[in-house]
């Protein structure tokens, strides 16, 4: 299992998931207030970004697709998706003349859902956590009670890296346990600060195990996990959303 944080947006995600993940949620908004009445539930956000010197500069491609109704054009489509939904979420400042920006390049949208893609159980386990920045261990959330490590402990190390960077001891930080089955206690712990830690990683490690229970018992408790919302988290990922229990800051 691994968990991330970094430090180049407010809420410690990276910037590119950051903003796909308000892009999705601006596009749900405009459908459900009726402002774009014709759009429907199915839709995708993707969003790359340029980084200089490990910070992001300017964002290269902005990709939206989203469902509608049969009867609106597709340029209708484009031009009410890039003014209310795009140029609403997106910072000004990091957009130029060179960005590329597409609304449903493949042309009409207007089957969505199961019906023209099956499946959902372990789908989209990249956009549930860091999009693609961080490693995934594979295992998926949803569908998953928190006696399942997949779950919980990906959680726990998204709030103990979260927390080592709010705290200074790093600019963005990368934990990655494993365990095995049957054993309480995980098997190995590594971290990552991608040389910005102020601490070395064996003092870091050592902060972790003096502050943390990373057995799964260990885990459910501190976090509460059997009294979780878990509907606020099929929607815009998992993670950077202050009302869940593993984004609270807290001094270690």
């Amino acid at each position: 299992m691994f968990g991330y944080a970094s430090d180049e947006t407010e809420n410690y995600m990276p910037y590119a998931i950051d903003v796909a993940h308000k892009l999705s949620k601006r596009l749900s908004d405009v459908r459900k207030s009726g402002e774009l009445s014709y759009l429907r539930p199915d839709g995708k956000t993707q969003v790359t970004v340029e980084y200089e010197n490990d910070r992001p500069m300017r964002i290269d491609t902005i990709l939206v697709s989203t469902q509608h109704t049969e009867d609106v054009s597709i340029d209708t489509i484009r031009n009410d998706v890039i003014e209310k939904v795009i140029n609403k979420v997106v910072n000004k400042n990091m957009i130029d003349e060179n960005t590329k920006i597409y609304v449903n390049p493949t042309g009409r949208f207007v089957t969505g859902g199961p019906l023209s893609d099956t499946g959902l159980t372990g789908r989209k386990i990249i956009v549930d956590t860091y999009g693609g920045y961080s490693r995934h261990g594979g295992g998926a959330f949803s569908g998953k009670d928190p006696t399942k490590v997949d779950r919980s402990a990906t959680y726990m190390l998204r709030y103990i890296a979260k927390n080592i960077v709010a705290n200074g001891y790093a600019n963005k930080c990368e934990i990655q346990i494993s365990y095995a089955i049957g054993m309480r206690e995980p098997i190995s712990i590594n971290i990552n600060t991608f040389g910005t830690g102020k601490k070395s990683n064996e003092e870091l490690i050592e902060l972790i195990k003096k502050n943390f229970d990373l057995t799964p018992d260990g885990i459910i408790n501190y976090l509460d996990l059997r009294n979780i919302k878990y509907t606020d988290t099929t929607n815009y990922g998992h993670f950077g959303k202050e009302n869940l229990p593993w984004e609270k800051i807290i001094i270690i």
